[in-house]
């Protein structure tokens, strides 16, 4: 994939903010001369990654100063212990974990000079390339070396491999007929990837700092939640801006963060959860609705001859407590969002636009890796929970927590599927117990097995093949230290094969994610 960028997308970035506040002069320098050309001007990112605080996030600066040391693997981040000094190093450091005096701003003009055309769509193919069952493959993220791998889910073996952008966040979102990929990364890149033909399409950078993105039941668009700027981007299938929601409450007083996006399919909207203001927004993209003339993004001026449904106005739902994640039920009605505060959900109605429910439930419930399945003639919603060893049971007729299932310890990811007896939890959250995968007989309750494959190695996300016979889940290490899908048997539960992979830290089957399968989360 070609990872260069525009001339014009780096001019751009060198002139979008004021100086940054002057840490010591010196240390600019230090940063314009050895960093910018990568990292641009302003540290909003070019051929590198952003080196913004919010970008950083998951770097601590100890370790950020090793990688200016010491380079980093698999990447273009070359090595500066020996151009550099301790103090140099140390200095530069604490440069990208300041923040900038202004807040970095990333408007329409900035997406649209950062999009690349990698191949015209109209010129390729309307048929896979390979034999494999297209709507059995597995999309598999490995982040160790920033590469996706293409798996046929039937023989279980790859079938392509080609580089990423850096960090890929979220999980892939699919084409409603299985031949596109949208990927976005953290530092805002979405890119467009063409199964069939195994090639990239087209990329933009819709944002500075980007959580994830959703691709509308049609096919048409592309949902964009962005913590920097604070703006809900859509775009169009082909990676094209159609409209910048500046994200702020109600009196327009208060900008916030997008802290997700999810397609609400049978609705024919976007749902998205803000992070500083207690609100949850659908954006209607149903054409039954009026038409709206699409805006420019400061102004409401028409743009001649494009009109779009629903994007203007999203609708608001207040909220009694800030939400970071959600669980949509099967029928999208209602969501089920974690609280910040420990022991608390609550439940929304979209239709009335309302808390209907509130949930009792036990430390940080991760609502958004729930799954449902029928348990004695009802529909139950169960979720991991990542701050205490438990899965916790939901009936989602009545919101009563049914049954709690004691685990070894904090998760992150759960799974099923409709043809499977078992639902498989992770509890990668505990040093403990990360390197075990608990399985839960689904009409008992209860755990009945648990697999322990490479003692002390990270063992999480699983997930089942398009008819549910085999669960594939990660050892989350390089693929120098072990790293690969592990293959079991989905009923008797033994190992079938290993493939080596480089840190995968999730893998997505395409028919469970696009008919919506009750056991993957959406």
């Amino acid at each position: 994939m070609n990872m260069r960028i525009k001339p014009a997308v780096l001019l751009l970035l060198t002139g979008l903010l004021p100086a940054l506040p002057a840490l010591a002069a010196d240390t600019e320098a230090l940063y314009q001369k050895h960093c910018a050309v990568c990292h641009g001007s302003e540290r909003l990112g070019a051929m590198g990654p952003a080196l913004l605080p919010e970008n950083l996030g998951r770097l601590r600066k100890g370790e950020a100063g090793k990688v200016i040391a010491d380079g980093r693997p698999a990447t273009q981040m070359p090595a500066f212990a020996s151009q550099l000094s301790a103090a140099e190093i140390e200095a530069l450091q604490a440069y990208i974990y300041a923040p900038p005096a202004v807040s970095p701003r990333w408007d329409l003009a900035a997406i649209e000079a950062s999009r690349i055309e990698h191949a015209d769509v109209r010129k390729l193919p309307h048929k896979p390339s390979f034999a494999a069952d297209p709507m059995n493959l597995f999309i598999v993220v490995e982040s160790g070396d920033h590469h996706v791998s293409i798996l046929d889910g039937d023989k279980l073996e790859p079938i392509h491999r080609f580089a990423s952008r850096f960090a890929l966040h979220g999980g892939p979102k699919f084409s409603p007929d299985g031949r596109f990929v949208y990927f976005a990364s953290r530092d805002g890149w979405v890119t467009k990837y063409d199964i069939w033909n195994l090639t990239p399409v087209a990329e933009v950078r819709a944002g500075i700092n980007t959580r994830n993105a959703a691709v509308s039941s049609d096919g048409k668009y592309v949902a964009i939640a962005n913590y920097l700027p604070h703006s809900l981007v859509i775009l169009d299938s082909d990676l094209k801006p159609v409209r910048i929601l500046p994200v702020a409450d109600k009196d327009g007083k208060k900008t916030s963060r997008v802290s997700a996006v999810y397609d609400a399919a049978p609705r024919k909207s976007f749902v998205a959860a803000l992070k500083d203001v207690k609100e949850v927004w659908e954006i209607s993209y149903d054409p039954k609705q009026p038409d709206i003339p699409v805006g420019m993004i400061h102004d409401f001026q028409y743009k001649e001859g494009a009109f779009i449904p629903g994007f203007l106005n999203p609708q608001r739902t207040s909220v009694d407590d800030y939400l970071d994640d959600f669980f949509f039920t099967q029928d999208y009605n209602d969501l089920m969002g974690a609280s910040r505060e420990a022991g608390r959900g609550q439940v929304i109605n979209l239709d009335a636009r309302r808390q209907v429910a509130e949930l009792r439930l036990p430390g940080m419930p991760h609502l958004g890796s729930g799954i449902t399945w029928a348990w004695q003639g009802r529909t139950v919603m169960a979720t991991p929970n990542l701050n205490e060893g438990v899965v916790s049971v939901i009936d989602t007729a009545t919101w009563e927590n049914v049954r709690s299932i004691p685990t070894l310890g904090p998760g992150f990811f759960m799974r099923s599927h409709e043809n499977s007896r078992y639902a498989w939890t992770d509890s990668m959250m505990s040093r403990e117990h990360r390197d075990t995968l608990q399985v839960i007989d689904k009409e008992k309750l209860e755990v009945v097995a648990q697999l322990r494959p490479m003692p002390g190695k990270t063992l999480a996300h699983v997930e089942f093949t398009r008819d549910g016979r085999y669960v594939l889940a990660s050892l989350w290490e390089r693929k120098a230290a072990g790293g690969a899908l592990i293959v079991y048997d989905a009923q008797t539960l033994q190992e079938v094969k290993r493939i080596p992979m480089d840190k995968p830290v999730g893998k997505y089957n395409l028919h469970n994610k696009i008919t919506r399968s009750e056991g993957t989360s959406h």
